[in-house]
């Protein structure tokens, strides 16, 4: 990625002449909310222990809604001159004409000012919000990333190891007829790779605000020393088993209760389990959405959503109890609510849902963790109460097959191992679940909470999950993977 991908203030510049062009074209009663978004992404790959693709890639999106004569439209495009920004908005207008009837139009977000919070990345230079942009993760170069993969494959001492860097980088802007206008500006890295040993995955995987975070060496140790400990795997029976997830697999659980269960759409039309002020989960669980970043960690995402509303904090679970659900405000006006600020291109279709949840990790556990254990740090303390279960590294491949139960089905991988009085007794090889999230985090079902959460990047650029180890009284294995 290199500087000349930086930008300021230029986003806010267009977003503001689309809405003049609105007023020109279709008269001051159009309703027009406009987003601007330069996105830049670099990414590094790595596999047969070399890097084989480095890619690049920035565009900037000019994305316009607009509401006329009551009637709702969107069109978007990548021509940011005089001619493609007037044919984006007589496009739309004329689509506008031609769509039926919206009688569930929300409204424009009114002029509201951002959130600030010291501890998030805060706007472009004209707002005076830049506490905690990482100016040099955007700015990272090739070898900055090509850096961390030869020690990722260094530190893997001769296995075969693949996965990729990533850094990526965004600027964007918010303007609407009603008068809302803000800017900001956001920049992450990832890091995520596997060493193979005989057949046997090991994986680490790290997401952070600043790439200097990111330690190839540390997660290629990681990775192989996981890989070394998962040869010679043997099969279990399928059954219920007492569980420890690692922060990996807790990651899937943290997706799969934002997709499904926390989206406001699903919410109000009654397609989800969640129930404001029930107790649904075990005491011991809080979720929060974090957008803003906390705890001097930088943010991941911009500080408003794709109708600018101001982002912040939400607390979807506290201490066992749902408290919230993710809004946009299409959503919000169907709820009897307000947004919470979680619109985005597809919201009201698919849904609003929380992008940036941190699992709260438990205090500071009493045993010393092993360092050069293949069992991550947070989990050790957990396995060491566990009288006979199951150690699982990774989940994936799930899919939903009951939407209001959030029950899944899915596979192990990268690493299951068999737990015998505290102690890892052995390599098993993968197997499909099938479970209900909801039941399995339920009161009583939560036997422990790993002390760190750990930020773990998602497929997509943009979200990240924050999620420590995980001990559960049971988990549903329903097959081996091989038969």
């Amino acid at each position: 990625m290199s500087i000349d991908i930086i930008r300021t203030g230029a986003e806010l510049e267009l977003a503001a002449r689309v809405v003049e062009l609105v007023r020109q074209v279709a008269g001051p009663g159009a309703e027009a909310e406009v987003m601007v978004r330069h996105d830049a992404e670099a990414l590094t790959r790595f596999a047969n222990s070399m890097i084989h693709q480095n890619v690049a890639d920035a565009a900037t999106n000019v994305r316009l809604r607009l509401h006329l004569d009551g009637r709702t439209a969107a069109g978007a495009t990548t021509l940011v001159d005089t001619d493609g920004l007037r044919g984006l908005v007589e496009r739309t207008v004329a689509a506008a004409r031609l769509s039926p009837p919206d009688a569930t139009w929300p409204g424009l977000t009114s002029p509201t000012p951002l959130h600030r919070s010291s501890g998030h990345h805060g706007s472009g230079e004209r707002s005076g919000l830049d506490f905690g942009f990482d100016e040099a993760t955007a700015r990272a170069d090739p070898a900055e990333r090509a850096g961390r993969v030869r020690d990722f494959v260094r530190a893997a001492g001769g296995l075969e190891t693949a996965g990729y860097c990533r850094t990526t980088y965004s600027s964007a802007a918010f303007a609407n007829s009603a008068g809302q206008s803000v800017e900001g500006r956001t920049a992450e890295a990832a890091m995520d790779g596997i060493a193979r040993a005989g057949g046997a995955d090991g994986v680490a995987r790290l997401a952070s605000g600043r790439l200097g975070d990111l330690d190839g060496a540390v997660l290629g140790a990681r990775a192989a020393a996981k890989a070394r400990a998962g040869l010679d795997p043997v099969e279990l029976p399928p059954g219920h088993y007492e569980v420890v997830l690692e922060p990996e697999a807790v990651a899937d659980l943290l997706d799969n209760f934002s997709m499904f269960g926390f989206n406001g759409k699903a919410y109000a039309q009654k397609q989800s389990f969640a129930e404001l002020e029930a107790e649904q989960f075990d005491p011991s669980v809080t979720l929060i959405d974090e957008p803003l970043g906390s705890r001097a960690e930088h943010a991941p995402g911009l500080p408003f959503d794709d109708e600018g509303t101001p982002r912040e904090s939400l607390v979807l679970v506290r201490d066992g109890v749902t408290k919230a659900v993710a809004h946009d405000r299409s959503s919000a006006a169907e709820a009897g609510t307000t947004s919470t600020g979680h619109a985005s291109p597809a919201s009201r279709t698919w849904g609003p849902y929380p992008s940036h949840v941190r699992m709260e990790a438990a205090p500071a556990a009493t045993e010393p963790a092993d360092p050069a254990s293949p069992v991550a740090e947070s989990a050790q303390p957990l396995i060491a109460r566990m009288r006979r279960g199951l150690l699982i590294t990774d989940l994936w491949y799930t899919r939903v097959l009951d939407p209001k139960t959030l029950v899944i089905t899915g596979l192990t991988r990268n690493g299951v191992w068999l737990v015998e009085d505290g102690e890892v007794t052995g390599a098993v090889s993968n197997m499909r679940f099938t479970q209900s999230y909801p039941q399995a985090l339920a009161n009583g079902q939560v036997l422990g909470i790993g002390s760190e959460s750990i930020l773990l990047p998602d497929r997509w650029s943009g979200t990240r999950y924050a999620a420590p180890a995980l001990h559960l009284a049971s988990w549903n294995l329903t097959g081996n993977a091989s038969g």
